[in-house]
């Protein structure tokens, strides 16, 4: 009995300790976001705000026209996201935009911040918006996971299981030293009782 306690004690510790060390980096940015998330009414914001008002060169407006016709939802030609990047310093990311008779026009929602641009296929105008509400706000919306795109989400949920695994192996050792331990159950009963006792009495 005593050599199987031992064996179980060290495979849990083993397990515990990959699984810590791959949580802890996460651990702490999860904690620190549920804090500053916490008091973000109190966190004063650094918002920048960029503007662009542009004409479109003709040639590009015509292939903007012609695509507009034949989609209603579809990637900017190659041609103007190559003109924004290399004219105009805009770097856009390969998705779908709204088109119309009379507009082209493309979300660009991201962490921190936001954007969007507009083409007037009458007036041959560009209308970029860029809004970046600083560091504080991107590490926010990391936290929860918005518009942060697929891989980001596939390590919110890889991440989620390793700190599963972690609290498991974890309670598996507090349990094995518990009969040397008297406060083990009381103290981990109190960590389950406060938060329970809280969302039952306080929150409405």
């Amino acid at each position: 009995m005593l050599v199987r306690r031992s064996l179980w004690l060290r495979r849990l510790l083993t397990w515990h300790w990959i699984s810590s060390a791959l949580a802890l980096f996460g651990m702490l940015l999860f904690a620190l976001t549920g804090f500053t998330l916490n008091h973000a009414g109190q966190i004063p914001a650094d918002v920048r705000v960029q503007t662009l008002e542009q004409p479109v060169p003709a040639p590009l407006l015509e292939r903007l026209r012609a695509t507009a016709v034949e989609a209603d939802a579809a990637p900017l030609p190659a041609s103007a996201r190559d003109w924004l990047r290399d004219e105009q310093g805009i770097n856009l990311p390969h998705r779908d935009a709204e088109w119309s008779a009379f507009e082209v026009y493309l979300s660009l929602p991201r962490p921190g911040g936001d954007a969007w641009l507009s083409v007037d296929l009458e007036s041959g105008v560009l209308l970029y918006e860029s809004t970046d509400r600083g560091w504080i706000a991107y590490l926010n919306d990391l936290h929860k996971g918005r518009d942060a795109g697929p891989a980001w989400s596939l390590f919110i949920d890889a991440f989620a299981l390793i700190c599963v695994l972690f609290s498991l192996t974890g309670l598996a050792v507090l349990g094995l030293h518990a009969r040397e331990r008297a406060a083990v159950w009381p103290v981990t009963g109190l960590g389950v009782l406060v938060p329970v006792l809280l969302a039952v009495l306080l929150i409405h």
